[in-house]
């Protein structure tokens, strides 16, 4: 896990470390005040959908499910992704959620969305790779072309 990506319920106390701070419930959490919620910024389209939402119920059973459910919803949805990404490349980003499961809970998912596309883009690109430029017809012996 990345300690670039952090996770905390809404109603936990803002702390300094947690960098930029982002709502990902599609709904606003009950009994937080939106002057209070210390928030950079509310991504609800980042949310899973209403349906999803309601059929996953924060059943533990349904949790593998509901996690390959809601990759599928996000993976709709490139831009909003792209969007946190770009802040993460900068800065820390706490992923806030009102779930009182702290395991089983859609900002669990976003991060591991989001820490697979980190490494990806951390992966070298093999098609510029060194080994691609190598061929036979090369000039030898320091030759000009």
């Amino acid at each position: 896990m990345s300690e670039q990506i952090r996770l905390k319920r809404i109603y936990d106390p803002a702390e300094p470390g947690d960098g930029y701070r982002v709502l990902v419930d599609r709904v606003w959490p009950r009994g937080v005040r939106k002057a209070d919620a210390a928030l950079d910024e509310w991504m609800k389209d980042l949310a899973p959908s209403r349906e999803l939402r309601q059929w996953f119920g924060h059943d533990p059973e349904r949790w593998e499910d509901f996690s390959a459910a809601y990759k599928a919803e996000l993976a709709q949805h490139p831009k909003f992704l792209e969007a946190l990404l770009e802040v993460l490349r900068n800065q820390t980003v706490t992923l806030l959620f009102s779930a009182r499961d702290r395991v089983h809970n859609q900002a669990a998912v976003l991060r591991d969305v989001l820490e697979a596309e980190l490494a990806e883009e951390q992966r070298p690109n093999e098609a510029s790779s060194p080994v691609c430029y190598a061929t036979d017809d090369w000039p030898q012996g320091g030759q000009s072309i």
